[in-house]
Order: structure tokens, then C-alpha cells, then sequence
């Protein structure tokens, strides 16, 4: 007599150590604050900057809606490395790190180019 033996894939969603889940609220704040500190640069650098209004808008719209990307992903992230703790899998690589180097750099090199104007 053969038995077959049938694997279902169960959730195990326990509650992980608090060390851990603060350590992840702390990160998804660090990120938060980025995009507020991104936030008000954007808004400062676009409104209160004249010499050259055209360049000071582009780098202040590429703050603002690099802000508002990393407020969106940092909740996903949040949320994505809560699961996997939960269910006791890889943390998943976070995706905001690339944006943030990429979206920096963009504004950067708007930077450059109106202080070398």
C-alpha cells in the first residue's frame, strides 16, 4: 500500500520578535524623513530662487515627485518586510534604494548646471 503524502503550502504568519518590527518602523521613518527633507527643498528651491526660474522649477519638481515616490515605496517596503517577517521568508530587497540614488543624482546634475549658468 503507497500513501501519497500531499504538501500544502501553509501560511505561518506569527508575530515576529518587537525588535525586529520596530527596527523595520525605524527604517520606513529614515525613508519618510528623506522624502519630507526632499519635500521642502523642492518647495524652497522652486519658489524662493529667481535668477534662473526655469531651471529652479525643473529641480524642484524632480524633489517633489522623487519625494512623494519614496513616501509611496516606503510604505510598500514597510509593509512587503512585515510579511516576510511574519511568514518567516526573505527579506525582500528594497527597491527605493536605486530611485533615491537616481532621483538624487537627476536633481544633482540640475544643480550643477544652473550654478555653472
Amino acid at each position: 500500500m503507497v500513501q501519497e503524502s500531499c504538501v500544502v503550502a501553509e501560511s505561518v504568519d506569527h508575530e515576529p520578535d518587537y525588535r525586529f518590527t520596530l527596527a523595520n518602523e525605524r527604517t520606513f521613518l529614515a525613508w519618510v524623513r528623506t522624502a519630507l527633507g526632499l519635500l521642502a527643498g523642492g518647495l524652497a528651491v522652486s519658489q524662493f530662487y529667481s535668477a534662473t526660474p526655469l531651471w529652479h522649477k525643473a529641480i524642484g519638481a524632480v524633489c517633489v515627485t522623487l519625494a512623494g515616490v519614496i513616501a509611496v515605496g516606503a510604505f510598500r517596503q514597510w509593509r512587503r518586510v512585515q510579511s516576510a517577517m511574519r511568514n518567516d521568508q526573505p527579506l525582500p530587497q528594497p527597491a527605493l534604494v536605486p530611485v533615491t540614488v537616481a532621483g538624487v543624482g537627476a536633481a544633482a546634475l540640475l544643480a550643477i548646471t544652473v550654478v555653472a549658468l
